[in-house]
């Protein structure tokens, strides 16, 4: 039974619409961090950034098309959304997240959202057509244990892990000398040098698993975003070549309503000439202390367990470790009636 109108839950009254901007924003910020409080995620989510997230239409992603928001009785009760890529190991993946309210769980919602997700998933294959093998693929953090009982009930698999790290005490870094001819250099403001930035860190990830998009909406979703600050990027120079850097940011409403002084090193990467060098533990390093100046007392990261550039050994290094796992799933999608 429906525990708000004690009816059977499949007499539950949903609609799914689409996304209406700003005000649904809101909407998603209270569903999302309620379950995250729920299942005991320490992320929390601002209206302003999703509306930033989901305001940038391109090839992979358009808000218009590929968010549902649910409602209830005119309560939204859950969403979701789609994006797809081409990864790196030759698939079209298209990428499926969501949340449904935490007093609205067990009752059939999740399986209803993820069914319009991959139905929303297969008229994009017609609508940016591939001669790739396409994938249904999502996401699930190891506490969210109800998506990843839906996942695999659903027929998906989990392929990949990912590790949270976490680095406490950043009144204490060692501080490695850098590689010779290499130095550290601010990036520009100006649109262009952040262009150049993310197209460097773009190529750096064609060598790791998955991969995501790199078009002017995903750019452009990045600069906009409320907790971008380039004057936190740690970029390490050759000459005129951008060699490696680490894109930091301090989410700085979070740590205000979770109470606490987190920076995030959100993306560390090294291009191929320069690897092996030391480079990379040079500037993770000055990442903390550059953190550390801001007035965080601890950092954290994301890896590919089996990240094939040695990254999770650069890091340990560096005084992280792990605090938190998550998978990466994928469902085979059924080929098209002829």
């Amino acid at each position: 039974m429906d525990a708000t109108t004690n009816r059977p839950m499949t007499e539950l009254d949903l609609v799914f619409r689409a996304w209406r901007g700003g005000p649904d924003a809101i909407e998603m910020a209270r569903v999302s961090n309620a379950a995250n409080l729920a299942e005991g995620v320490d992320h929390h989510n601002t209206a302003e950034q999703l509306a930033n997230y989901f305001s940038h239409p391109g090839d992979h992603f358009d808000a218009a098309r590929d968010v549902v928001m649910v409602e209830s009785g005119g309560a939204v009760v859950a969403y979701g959304w789609h994006n797809w890529i081409d990864t790196t190991d030759q698939v079209r993946e298209h990428r499926l997240g969501g949340y449904v309210h935490p007093e609205w769980t067990h009752r059939g919602i999740g399986r209803r959202l993820l069914g319009w997700l991959e139905a929303r998933s297969r008229a994009s294959v017609e609508e940016h057509p591939t001669q790739l093998p396409a994938f249904y693929g999502s996401w699930a953090d190891e506490q969210r244990i109800g998506k990843q009982v839906l996942l695999d009930r659903e027929g998906y698999t989990p392929l990949r892990w990912f590790f949270d790290m976490r680095r406490d005490g950043l009144d204490v870094v060692d501080v490695p000398e850098m590689p010779p001819r290499l130095d550290i250099r601010p990036i520009g403001s100006d649109r262009a040098s952040l262009r150049r930035l993310f197209d460097a860190d773009a190529e750096a990830f064609q060598d790791h698993w998955g991969g995501f998009p790199t078009d002017d909406a995903a750019f452009e979703e990045i600069v906009s975003d409320p907790d971008f600050d380039s004057s936190l990027h740690v970029v390490a120079w050759d000459g005129n070549e951008i060699a490696g850097a680490v894109i930091n940011a301090i989410p700085r409403a979070e740590n205000e309503a979770l109470a606490r002084r987190r920076g995030w090193l959100e993306s560390v990467f090294v291009r191929r000439p320069w690897r092996r060098r030391g480079l990379a533990q040079a500037i993770v390093a000055r990442s903390l202390v550059a953190l550390r100046e801001r007035g965080m007392d601890h950092a954290m990261l994301g890896v590919d367990a089996d990240n094939p550039t040695g990254a999770l050994g650069v890091y340990e290094r560096a005084g992280f470790v792990v605090v938190k796992r998550a998978a990466a799933f994928r469902k085979p999608m059924e080929a098209p009636a002829s």
